[in-house]
């Protein structure tokens, strides 16, 4: 490892490969050596300041400034042998005294995924989970409060378009809160946005606990409806804010937690609406109330847990609070070459507004990322996962499980999404996004494939009832590999720190509408279509995987403004460069 000589007041001390156990106190300059101890630029030094010992609060900046421009020279001048351009971060000494390591100390992130993850996509799926199992205890409820109020039961019909609104309230709810993240993450910031998105789980948790002693159906309405605004929220708050707090190299799998929590919301809407625990026909206000739960846990948890550091830096240009962010999710580690980045990435951004979804539209700059947005994010909510869901219980019925049975069957479905996104959260980094996402929709066509096909000969052979209830496992299982995780990272790193809040309210938007239109379509496609009503998703699917081999690049331990980089020349192939970009060099705010 190379050294580093540096002196302090005409003092000069030799740094070798432990550094970081000298005040710094200024100035100071140090010169960079080779193994052996041959001087690399007997020329020059790198000299930082001020000039006076005492760091006034407002030179913060323009310390992190010239620091940062000092070691990104030291480390192009001075190779460390033949083979490697420059020095390591870790050659180089820390402007805040401690040595510059390379371990990752990772509990403060682990906390900050958990407690956003518990309150955010958590209770997406938990909403969207634990509404099937009290369907008739709700219904009825809805018939026997219209029979008090005028003295005469509610028409069969009315009561199935009751209950048609309260479960298409959610999916309304989250497009109104898909609108609302956006403006909330730009003013408030990604963690307050989540904090404060839980006045509507506590409104809506009031709303179901007191419906039934009011007798009021409209109670629950209205309390989907907010709940739908909450997970419309938090479904596009939370992965930006993670994506944001991730060091590059673990940005995807960070970003992959946002569908480990919708998968255990899922899960854990599916168990405790168990009619052992809350799925009874006396405790369902208390089952719908229960998303309080989550809500609580991340009130009391996330307000200790630091900011998204860009958008401390680069909305906020609080270099400050984004230092202090960076250091408490980083821990020990080398925090100069990502100052770096994130004083580039500002420098990119070059001041300018954030973004509004419909200017993303007319961007040329921005054609390619708009389309794989629009594209896959349609394909994932388009490609029969949610159907599978609701055939799921009939194919366990014919498959000859107890009818009392099978709701513990239906805990297995969201076990395997569970499972899937979990391995896919681990080797994600290793593999990348563009194998995973089109290995799952391959996977999902072959799939889905089998199973129209058992479905078509389930009278013929007294065994396909069986595989086609495999094929609903493995369909899951390819669904969470891929799609369920990958496209929602997309958002994150397609689009720069201007654009990324209007990506996510037009993904958000998108999501919810599919989701809304699938839903009520899907009773008509079956009826239609028969044992064929699986052919239109699978249509999709190969048309995503397509899509992703032939046009999304891959992003996969690169730097945002490396991957704004390759996405210019993709949209612009004539030209080398982009104009947006500005090497450290030349960046004002990193000048000497």
């Amino acid at each position: 490892m190379a050294g580093v000589t540096w002196g302090q007041n005409s003092r000069s001390a030799e740094i070798g490969p432990r550094l970081g156990r000298v005040r710094s106190q200024w100035p100071f300059t140090f010169t960079a050596e080779d193994r052996k101890g041959r001087r690399m630029n007997r020329s020059r030094s790198y000299s930082l300041g001020p000039s006076h010992r005492r760091r006034q609060p407002q030179s913060h900046g323009n310390l992190l400034s010239q620091w940062n421009s000092a070691l990104h020279a030291a480390r192009m001048e001075c190779p460390r042998d033949s083979s490697e351009k420059g020095l390591l971060d870790s050659d180089l000494p820390s402007p805040y005294g401690f040595r510059l390591g390379r371990k990752f100390q990772g509990w403060v992130l682990l906390l900050t995924i958990c407690a956003a993850g518990i309150g955010g996509t958590f209770q997406f799926g938990y909403n969207l989970s634990i509404i099937n199992a009290p369907t008739l205890y709700i219904q009825e409820f809805t018939n026997e409060t219209w029979q008090m109020r005028t003295g005469r039961p509610l028409p069969d019909h009315l009561v199935l378009l009751v209950w048609s609104l309260i479960v298409s309230l959610y999916p309304l709810g989250g497009l109104l809160g898909a609108l609302l993240a956006g403006p909330l993450a730009i003013t408030l910031g990604r963690k307050k946005s989540l904090l404060v998105n839980n006045i509507f789980v506590v409104a809506a948790a009031t709303l179901f606990g007191f419906s039934r002693r009011a007798g009021s159906f409209e109670m629950v309405m209205l309390g989907r409806l907010l709940v739908g605004v909450s997970a419309g929220v938090s479904m596009n708050v939370q992965p930006m804010y993670l994506g944001e707090s991730a060091p590059k190299e673990l940005r995807g799998a960070v970003a992959m937690t946002s569908a480990i929590f919708t998968a255990l919301g899922i899960v854990m809407g599916q168990v405790v609406g168990l009619r052992e625990l809350l799925g009874g026909p006396q405790a369902w206000p208390l089952l719908l109330a229960s998303c309080l739960v989550p809500g609580v846990l991340q009130l009391a948890s996330l307000p200790l847990l630091p900011e998204s550091p860009r958008y401390l830096l680069i909305d906020r240009g609080d270099s400050k609070a984004c230092l202090a962010a960076l250091q408490r999710l980083r821990g020990p580690a080398d925090l100069a070459g990502e100052l770096a980045e994130l004083e580039q990435e500002r420098a990119a951004c070059g001041g300018r507004r954030a973004r509004r979804p419909w200017e993303l539209f007319g961007d040329r700059a921005l054609r390619r990322q708009v389309a794989s947005l629009v594209v896959l994010g349609g394909a994932m909510e388009l490609c029969g996962n949610d159907a599978v869901y609701s055939y799921a219980s009939a194919m366990f019925v014919q498959a000859r499980i107890p009818p009392e049975k099978v709701q513990y069957a239906v805990i297995g479905t969201g076990g395997c999404e569970l499972l899937a996104t979990l391995v896919s959260c681990v080797v994600i980094e290793r593999v990348g996004r563009r194998v995973l996402l089109m290995g799952g929709y391959c996977l999902m066509t072959c799939w889905g494939s089998v199973f129209t096909a058992a479905l078509c000969l389930q009278s013929s052979f007294p065994w396909m009832p069986y595989l086609a209830m495999s094929c609903i496992f493995a369909f899951i299982l390819s669904f969470g590999i891929g799609p369920a995780g990958v496209t929602g990272i997309l958002a994150t790193e397609l689009f720069d720190q201007t654009a990324r809040p209007a990506a996510y309210m037009v993904c958000g938007v998108l999501m919810w509408t599919m989701l809304f239109l699938v839903g009520l379509g899907f009773p008509f496609i079956m009826e239609g279509l028969s044992h064929f009503l699986y052919v239109p998703f699978l249509c999709v699917c190969v048309c995503a995987a397509v899509y992703t081999f032939f046009f999304l690049p891959e992003t996969k331990g690169k730097t945002f403004l490396e991957i704004s980089e390759e996405l210019y020349r993709l949209n612009f192939p004539g030209w080398s460069q982009s104009p947006m970009w500005r090497g450290p060099e030349v960046v004002q705010s990193t000048e000497l």
